[in-house]
């Protein structure tokens, strides 16, 4: 079922430009929004908790004074990125900035992880960004103006034992975006990477790991992260990875044997 929240009294400028924004009601996704507000960007915010929608929609048209849509919308169910199209084309809203953000991670083996929840990921993670993306793309080649921003993963950069599909998924994000990013040059249409590492958001509580060793070690504010990434993608930058340690790790886990590389991120991903 998808919920559509529109706000009668304050209309969306037609010189305004406007973003939207998937798995806006908490995290980075929450971040990003208040970002593009105090830039006085109009916002279409998509996420499945309608009350959190809500709260944020009012915080921001109170706040900045923009117009805020909100689409209560699964993006794991089939015909989900339709539905946000439709609402677009009904409302007549053109997008400058597409925020690829949702997404979620599951903890424990593969084989132990329900197959629904498995190929939820690669919908959330990996589906859904790709099709968002290659229904709004057009429309910016033609304007020549448009960023489009994807949350990948330094989980990306390697396998990742005891969150297979996880790491896997944004592996498919990380390859993709700096592929496209090479596509689009001249275009007037950037794709910008985001690679963080552990963030202070629900992840861990919703991958069923509230007690993740990575993210005792070194976990980020997610507010960081989102400031980063915002600037990255506004200078339409190809890969931002956010924090000296992940930038290391990530160096290390390339260089490092195949084997050494495994049993290290398999114990990261253990709370024992």
């Amino acid at each position: 079922m998808i919920r559509e929240t529109l706000t009668s009294h304050k209309e969306r400028s037609p010189v305004s430009k406007t973003a939207l924004i998937t798995g806006a009601s908490a995290g980075l996704g929450v971040e990003f929004a208040r970002l593009f507000a105090k830039d006085k960007t109009s916002l279409v915010l998509v996420a499945r908790r309608e009350d959190r929608l809500q709260q944020l929609k009012n915080e921001l048209e109170t706040g900045f004074g923009v117009k805020v849509d909100t689409i209560s919308l699964d993006l794991t169910l089939p015909h989900s990125v339709s539905r946000v199209l439709e609402f677009l084309e009904r409302h007549h809203i053109e997008i400058e900035y597409l925020v690829n953000n949702a997404g979620f991670g599951q903890a424990g083996s593969f084989s132990a992880v329900p197959l629904k929840r498995n190929l939820s990921q690669i919908d959330l993670n990996a589906r859904s960004l790709t099709e968002l993306t290659y229904q709004l793309l057009p429309s910016m080649i033609r304007k020549k103006s448009g960023r489009i921003l994807n949350v990948g993963s330094t989980a990306g950069d390697q396998p990742g034992p005891f969150m297979a599909v996880y790491y896997a998924s944004k592996a498919y994000v990380n390859s993709f975006s700096e592929a496209l990013h090479y596509e689009l040059k001249g275009t007037g249409v950037t794709v910008t990477l985001s690679c963080p590492g552990p963030t202070f958001t629900e992840f861990a509580e919703v991958a069923s790991v509230p007690n993740m060793k990575m993210f005792q070690m070194n976990a980020m504010p997610a507010d960081v992260v989102a400031h980063q990434a915002y600037r990255a993608m506004m200078k339409g930058t190809r890969r931002i990875t956010h924090g000296a340690r992940n930038k290391a790790g990530s160096q290390l886990n390339r260089l490092a044997p195949k084997s050494t590389a495994l049993k290290i991120v398999a114990t990261l991903n253990s709370s024992k």
